[in-house]
């Protein structure tokens, strides 16, 4: 059985990181990062197959980052009744994209388009991608960064998006845009 220490230590700093770049608020992504991690301590009987606990470990981050959104949408109180505020939460519109991305993926050559499913789609961080595949971690994180620059291209020749300072997609302009989004 998998002891839960070990994976604190295995994964604690790049789970914050992981976190961190979506919620972009370093308290709620220290929250999401214990609730992670109670989770994990209360689910790891679960555990069917102890080689894939890193993809296990980020299924059960980007739930439970799914979670902190959800539970900090508004509520909009009207004549004592409660209605849902009717704003997408961010993390829904990046679902929205990601489905347009994965045109542009495939779109990508063979070796950008593999790294970016392993990392970016199938959860597989980029440490044990490096050490799947032979290669050195420094080498891995440049391999990612010019592929996910290639994907970024393909898509802004394609679609007129205003993003945020953080890179976050806040807008679409609407235009006749033939890739299919």
């Amino acid at each position: 059985m998998t002891d839960t220490t070990i994976i604190w230590e295995s994964f604690k700093n790049e789970l914050f990181g992981f976190i961190l770049s979506r919620v972009h608020d370093q308290n709620a992504a220290k929250d999401i990062l214990q609730d992670v991690f109670f989770k994990i301590h209360s689910n790891i009987d679960k555990l069917r197959d102890e080689q894939k606990v890193s993809s296990w470990v980020y299924q059960i981050s980007r739930n439970t980052i799914i979670d902190h959104y959800r539970s900090n949408s508004k509520n909009i109180i009207s004549n004592d009744l409660t209605v849902e505020q009717n704003v997408e939460l961010p993390i829904e519109e990046a679902r929205d994209f990601e489905k347009c991305m994965l045109g542009f993926i495939d779109e990508l050559p063979d070796n950008d388009k593999e790294i970016l499913q392993k990392t970016a789609i199938e959860g597989l961080s980029q440490k044990d991608y490096a050490r799947q595949y032979g290669l050195s971690y420094t080498a891995t994180k440049s391999r990612v960064q010019r592929a996910r620059k290639k994907l970024k291209e393909l898509f802004l020749s394609c679609c007129n998006v205003v993003t945020d300072s953080y890179g976050n997609i806040i807008e679409t302009k609407e235009e006749d845009c033939s890739c299919g989004c």
